[in-house]
């Protein structure tokens, strides 16, 4: 059996907003995300594109990358959630993931993401507006071009700073916010090296290029940079720790 596994809700928010061409939403074999409250709660409002709780059928499960499932309030794994998770389990290749706080943890950090729409046409699947990708719980966001000046995303996310890389500046809604906008071109030779002091993840957190990568490609699973980006990744560990750690040559990378 796949078995059972919690989740945080910051886990889910980024499954909802993986996207390639389309939403990942979209696929049908990507994503089944039940909601075992009552049918008053689940009515009133709930996850979007979560379906009421009935077990799926047992091939539509053999599929499905995530299979998500959540209650009220699900800490520990005797709750309601996971108990329907575990009767699923069999059926999955996957581990089924039980939301960690459930409905009421969610939707008070993503309260944009909470509806009342239970079905859901492909068309507007393919539609879905997806967020920038969750790097550090409320604190840090990674996103393209296009949300970067959404002025709805940016207040849902209460973004105050933003670091744009672009040859063209986007805009930062937020009043008395900071930005920061880095004028490159997206080609190999473009020049990030000399901004990763200011910008980079790894600096900040004092992490190996082969952590960060693990860490960023959690988050965003389809995220494939230039091999010019990640040279200069390479010369910025070096300079950081006083040599080569990362073999940027391994094809993961």
């Amino acid at each position: 059996m796949a078995g059972v596994m919690l989740c945080e809700p910051t886990e889910l928010y980024n499954i909802l907003n993986q996207h390639r061409r389309f939403p990942r939403l979209s696929e049908p074999n990507y994503l089944i995300l039940l909601d075992a409250r009552t049918l008053r709660e689940y009515n009133e409002s709930h996850i979007i594109t979560a379906r009421e709780y009935l077990v799926p059928d047992s091939e539509e499960l053999a599929c499905v990358r995530y299979c998500v499932v959540y209650d009220s309030m699900t800490i520990e794994v005797n709750r309601t959630a996971a108990q329907h998770a575990r009767s699923l389990q069999q059926f999955t290749r996957h581990p089924v993931l039980v939301l960690r706080g459930g409905y009421k943890r969610f939707s008070a950090c993503y309260h944009f993401l909470r509806t009342q729409k239970i079905l859901w046409m492909p068309q507007e699947l393919d539609n879905f507006q997806p967020y920038p990708v969750e790097i550090l719980s409320g604190k840090l966001y990674m996103g393209n071009f296009k949300q970067a000046c959404n002025q709805q995303i940016q207040k849902d996310l209460k973004i105050k700073a933003q670091v744009s890389i672009s040859e063209q500046p986007a805009t930062l809604l937020a009043e008395e916010g900071k930005y920061l906008h880095i004028s490159v071109p997206d080609s190999p030779e473009a020049d990030l090296f000399s901004s990763f002091s200011t910008i980079s993840l790894s600096h900040s957190r004092i992490l190996k290029w082969s952590d960060s990568w693990d860490y960023v490609l959690k988050c965003k699973t389809n995220v494939r940079p230039h091999r010019g980006f990640v040279k200069q990744l390479s010369d910025w560990e070096a300079q950081i720790y006083g040599t080569t750690i990362t073999d940027v040559s391994e094809p993961n990378y």
